[in-house]
């Protein structure tokens, strides 16, 4: 006998999305290379193979151009796709997707998105989303644009070019001179898309430890001080930003205040001896794997769950009755 599994409701299960920003080393240096920058990080993730086959949790990877534009690096993801059951989906950074300008090979912060010309923007996306569907040999729908960069007026051109589910959004973040994610809802929402298909926006989930506070922070604290809140007063469950007990109350909290979907992340940089500075050495790559498998085993063993990849999740948005986001009012404040 088939049992029915409910969608919505308190017993539905927690739909959990496990994503990596795939990427080349570097970025955790200050500087963003336009070219040159090594991709040795990526044949590392067959490592987390035991995540999808032993628990469940299928991975949606995030890939930047650097990384399709790379053959040893496009043969490791086509094991993880097709023997592992991950996504490939699309990471734009912008600063290193053709085409280029002649400005010199590094910078060190990048030109907010929506400073640039929205054409070139427009043709750099479209150049990641080619070499995706190259590798892919189909559309990549699912995108997450580099840096949490991610403006009002830059998420037009997702659903202009095919993208039917965004993962830019980070609650309690507001970045000095970029995008301001602070009232973000930790669960996903509907926002304008193009046509009949509709744009689902899932935020990282990030939820803060007093939402009073949080709302007081953001009405009264200085522009300059907001994204401060972050480390005071926020907890996720990604395990370069929190601790074990920290990741565990976030997802309590979460499910607690109705939350349905749980979406975190890490970089497939962070999993490379020395390529960040939380993983310096090769004990320290063991031991956030080890943490990441047991903070995932315990999600297991405590919550009815449910592991999805991105585009799984948006197959199954339009029966999850997610809400829309405002368009107006002090609640529509900011950029998701």
């Amino acid at each position: 006998m088939s049992v029915s599994v409910p969608s919505s409701g308190p017993e539905a299960p927690l739909r959990v999305i496990v994503s990596l920003d795939v990427e080349e080393e570097g970025l955790f240096s200050g500087h963003y290379a336009r070219s040159g920058c090594g991709v040795r990080n990526i044949s590392l993730l067959p490592r987390l193979a035991p995540l999808s086959h032993e628990l469940g949790f299928p991975l949606t990877l995030f890939c930047a151009h650097s990384v399709f534009a790379d053959g040893a690096a496009r043969r490791t993801l086509e094991v993880m796709r097709d023997r592992h059951g991950a996504e490939i989906g699309a990471h734009l950074h912008h600063w290193s997707t053709p085409p280029l300008d002649d400005e010199g090979d590094s910078t060190g912060q990048p030109a907010r998105t929506d400073t640039l010309p929205r054409d070139l923007l427009r043709r750099r996306l479209l150049t990641l989303l080619r070499e995706g569907e190259d590798f892919n040999s189909a559309p990549l729908t699912s995108f997450r644009m580099g840096r949490w960069d991610l403006k009002n007026s830059v998420r037009p051109l997702l659903a202009e070019a095919g993208i039917t589910l965004d993962s830019s959004v980070c609650p309690l973040r507001a970045f000095a001179g970029g995008a301001d994610h602070f009232l973000a809802p930790a669960d996903p929402y509907w926002v304008e898309g193009s046509g009949q298909t509709p744009l689902l926006e899932v935020p990282i989930t990030q939820v803060p430890l007093w939402p009073f506070l949080a709302r007081q922070w953001y009405g009264h604290a200085p522009r300059t001080w907001l994204d401060s809140f972050h480390f005071f007063g926020a907890l996720s469950a990604n395990p370069f930003w929190h601790g074990p007990r920290a990741m565990r109350m976030a997802v309590r909290l979460h499910r607690a205040r109705g939350g349905r979907v749980l979406s975190l992340f890490w970089h497939s940089s962070e999993m490379l001896p020395g390529g960040s500075p939380h993983v310096p050495d090769q004990a320290a790559a063991d031991a956030v794997l080890r943490r990441i498998r047991q903070f995932l085993t315990w999600l297991r063993d405590t919550f009815p769950v449910q592991g999805c990849t991105a585009s799984q999740l948006r197959a199954e948005a339009p029966a999850l009755a997610f809400p829309r986001r405002p368009e107006h009012g002090p609640a529509a404040r900011g950029d998701w």
